[in-house]
C-alpha cells in the first residue's frame, strides 16, 4: 500500500517509538460489506511491519461481535488504538491523506504514554466528573483536521472520562447527516455540542466541561 520511498520515512518516525502500541482492526471480507476494509487493512499492515514496537490484530466485525461490543465499535473499518491501556481512542475508516499523519503522530504519543496536552489542560480534566464522548469529523484532504483529530485523542489518553473518535465522513455519510456536518473538522461533544473547525485547546476543554452529562454512546 505505501511506496518504497514513503515506507523509508514512515519508518525512520516510528524508530522514535519507545513503549510498545497495539492495533486492533475490525473488518468484514463479504463483497460489499465494507468499501475500504481491503486497502485499510493493507496500510495497517504495511505500518506494523515497519517497527516491532507495534503489534497488529485482526478482528472480523461479525464473526467477533462480542469482542466488538466490548471495544464499543459499532461501525467498520474500525482501528482500535492502544497504548498502556485502551483508552478509548477509535479511528473509523482509512487514515489515509492527512489523516495518515494523525495516525502516526498518536502512535508516538501512545508509546510515549504523553497525551501531549498543556498543564492547564491536564489540571482542568481532573476536575471532570461525567462521561465525555468526542467525536472528531475528518477527511482525507483536510489540512486542519489533523489539528482536532490529535487534540481529541489526546484528551482521551488524558482522562479515563474520555473517549474519542475520529470519523472519515465520506466513509459514513450517514453521520454527516445525523450531526449537521457542512464542513470539516468538526467535533461533536456527547451527541449534543458541535464546534466547527479547529478549535483551540483551551476552548475544546472549556467546552468539555461545560457540557451537560449525556449518554456518551447515545447514538
Amino acid at each position: 500500500m505505501l511506496r518504497e520511498e514513503d515506507k523509508r520515512e514512515v519508518r525512520e518516525r516510528l524508530s522514535a517509538l519507545r513503549e510498545p502500541v497495539k492495533l486492533v482492526y475490525f473488518t468484514q471480507m463479504l463483497a460489499g460489506a465494507c468499501r475500504f476494509c481491503v486497502e485499510t487493512e493493507r496500510l495497517l499492515k504495511d505500518v506494523a511491519s515497519l517497527s516491532d514496537r507495534i503489534t497488529l490484530e485482526t478482528r472480523n466485525f461479525v464473526s467477533d461481535a462480542e469482542e466488538a461490543r466490548r471495544y464499543g465499535v459499532d461501525k467498520i473499518p474500525a482501528t482500535v488504538l492502544i497504548g498502556e491501556k485502551d483508552s478509548g481512542l477509535r479511528f473509523y475508516g482509512m487514515p489515509s491523506g492527512y489523516e495518515f499523519m494523525t495516525f502516526l503522530e498518536t502512535l508516538l504519543r501512545l508509546s510515549r504514554r504523553d497525551s501531549g496536552l498543556s498543564e492547564e489542560s491536564r489540571k482542568a480534566l481532573k476536575g471532570l466528573d461525567r462521561p465525555v464522548h468526542l467525536q472528531v469529523f475528518v477527511t482525507p484532504t483536510c489540512p486542519y483536521c489533523p489539528q482536532s483529530a490529535i487534540l481529541g485523542y489526546g484528551l482521551a489518553m488524558e482522562s479515563e472520562l474520555i473517549t474519542c473518535d475520529v470519523v472519515e465522513i465520506s466513509e459514513f455519510p450517514h453521520l454527516g447527516q445525523k450531526y449537521g456536518v457542512m464542513g470539516v473538522p468538526k467535533t461533536v461533544i456527547n451527541d449534543s455540542d458541535g464546534l466547527e473547525g479547529a478549535v483551540p485547546e483551551a476552548v475544546l476543554v472549556s467546552r468539555i466541561m461545560k457540557t451537560d452529562k449525556i449518554d456518551p454512546k447515545s447514538e
